[in-house]
Order: structure tokens, then C-alpha cells, then sequence
């Protein structure tokens, strides 16, 4: 993986401010044969991991290869450019048990509801998705390895 120098780096404070307020990611699985499918979602973060509901080829993808890469980042000029990058491997939450047995789903269900302002009468409500059909589900991501940058450090 690409060294960044540490005066760059996020340090753990801003790195999860930054992945409990950014609303999108993109996460890249591997597809069948050879193929990459890098797809752009949103997510919650909870206790170090990455919570995103999903369908489709990326559920199949993660049942049949649990490794990925995510992509957090932020900034639109080079000097504002900010992110973080997580590889690492999902589990697919493939039943409302395990969804339950989940010790963190609820924390990131709450974070999705707050970074997409889901509110009744002032009250923050949780992204209430959960398993149906073939393929919607809870994808839980654990990084295995971090990489950060913030490039308004630079000197």
C-alpha cells in the first residue's frame, strides 16, 4: 500500500469525525472472474466499521469473496482534498437474527438517520432497512487497514 507521510494523516479523532458525517462512499468488491465492481453508497459508521444496506451484486459478490476496499474522501481542489481509504472484509447480516445480533447495527442505523436528517417532530429516527428478498442486506465492513490523508496539512 502507498506510504503517505504521517504529517498528512487523519488522526483517530478527525478520521471518525469524517466517517460519521460523510454521507457517501464508494466500495470496491470483486466481481465474478476478474472483474471489480466499485459502486458509490451511502453508510453508517459505528465502532470502527462501515455499515452500508445494499443490494444486488455486491451482496453476491461479498457472499462469494468477503474481501473489499472503501473510499471515503472529500474536497473539490487539490488542497482541499481530504479521505480515507479502509480494506478490509464484509460480512453479509443475512436474516433479521443476525441482524439483531449485531452489537452495533443500532448505532449505525441512528448515524444514517443523522447524516440524512431523518426526523419526526424533532426526534432523530434510525434507518430502519432490514434483510428481504434475495440479495437487500446489511453489509458490516471491518478495515484491517487504514489509509488517510488531508492534504491542507501539506506545508
Amino acid at each position: 500500500m502507498a506510504k503517505i507521510a504521517d504529517s498528512i494523516r487523519l488522526d483517530a479523532a478527525e478520521l471518525d469525525e469524517l466517517l460519521r458525517t460523510e454521507t457517501r462512499l464508494r466500495i470496491a468488491t470483486l466481481g465474478p472472474g476478474s472483474g471489480i465492481n466499485l459502486t458509490p453508497m451511502t453508510f453508517g459508521w459505528a465502532r470502527g466499521k462501515v455499515y452500508i444496506f445494499g443490494r444486488g451484486q455486491k451482496v453476491a459478490n461479498l457472499r462469494r469473496n468477503s474481501t473489499a476496499t472503501v473510499l471515503v474522501d472529500t474536497g473539490e481542489q487539490w488542497r482541499s482534498l481530504r479521505g480515507v481509504m479502509l480494506r478490509g472484509a464484509a460480512t453479509v447480516l443475512e436474516d433479521s437474527r443476525a441482524e439483531a445480533d449485531d452489537p452495533h447495527l443500532d448505532e449505525a442505523r441512528l448515524n444514517l438517520g443523522e447524516k440524512h436528517n431523518l426526523r419526526k417532530n424533532g426526534v432523530l429516527l434510525p434507518y430502519t432497512a432490514t434483510a428481504s428478498g434475495k440479495s437487500r442486506r446489511w453489509i458490516v465492513f471491518t478495515p484491517e487497514q487504514i489509509v488517510s490523508w488531508d492534504n491542507a496539512k501539506l506545508p
